[in-house]
């Protein structure tokens, strides 16, 4: 991505070097990295799972933080992503009649205390509407590129733009009225409700690469291909595959590698804010 001259974000608060606490539930990127523990160590994928979500208190610890080079330029580059969002997003909102409130992102390294309880790194980077806030532990991107093959800035920068996603979807009412109905309906209907929290939080990370683009001249050649790439290999039936050898459709709740894809390029394409109804076509239609 060509981000030379723009601006970085001040909306970024830096935790790295914090304290470990109570687990929120697994985050985008959290089963990634427990079914890659899984496959290096040999242990059930099932049972890391679920030792992981029981967890209910950590040790609380505190360290001194030291950054390398490496992660100092991904922390530039992650306040330039989200300066981009709330340039982008702003100027989205305006169109329609609405106000923008940029979220806050938290960095931190191990864990971290949100307004959705207390996280460890294994949830992957997260949003919580509770505090309106992004939470990302920089090693994820290390993860993404050793482990799963997922590399370059535009994949970075679609993690990002995911998670503030569903910041918007948060402002536009869409994520409170789908985790109330959530709350109401079977695991495996809660499930499906989730797949299309996700998928659209796809979409929109391409509405505003569609919109970054046509402002700043920001995607650079390959850039696309590292989106679909990471939105490929971070899909439950690509996951499920790996740790199972099998799918089980029923427990899938971010969408498959097909669907990821779709909704990503659809917002690319589009532009549209308002085109990514994943709640109305049918979940079969997804």
């Amino acid at each position: 991505m060509n981000l030379s001259g723009r601006r970085e974000s001040q909306n970024v608060e830096d935790r790295r070097g914090g304290s470990t606490g109570t687990k929120v539930g697994l985050g985008c990127g959290g089963i990634i990295i427990i079914l890659i523990i899984a496959l290096l160590t040999g242990n059930n994928p099932m049972e890391l799972l679920q030792r992981m979500s029981n967890q209910q208190q950590q040790t609380q610890t505190e360290s001194t933080h030291v950054s390398t080079p490496e992660e100092d330029s991904l922390v530039v580059f992650t306040k330039k992503i989200l300066a981009a969002t709330e340039d982008i997003w702003t100027q989205e909102f305006k169109k329609i009649g609405k106000t923008y409130q940029p979220p806050k992102l938290v960095l931190f390294t191990n864990s971290v205390q949100s307004g959705c309880g207390n996280a460890t790194s294994s949830v992957g980077p997260f949003y919580c509407s509770a505090d309106q806030t992004v939470y990302i532990d920089l090693s994820f991107f290390m993860t993404m590129k050793e482990q799963i093959g997922a590399d370059g800035d535009f994949a970075y920068a679609y993690v990002i733009a995911h998670e503030i996603g569903h910041h918007v979807q948060n402002l536009l009412g869409t994520l409170s009225a789908a985790h109330n109905k959530m709350a109401q309906v079977s695991k495996t209907e809660s499930n499906k409700i989730s797949v299309c929290i996700e998928l659209q939080a796809d979409y929109l990370a391409g509405v505003w690469a569609h919109h970054d683009h046509s402002r700043f001249s920001s995607l650079e050649e390959g850039d696309i291909e590292e989106g679909i790439t990471t939105a490929s290999k971070i899909g439950d039936d690509y996951l499920q595959k790996k740790a199972y050898g099998r799918t089980m459709p029923e427990s899938f709740n971010h969408g498959t590698s097909e669907q990821r894809i779709r909704w990503l390029k659809k917002g690319l394409q589009s532009g549209d804010i308002y085109g990514g109804d994943t709640f109305s076509v049918g979940y079969s239609n997804l």
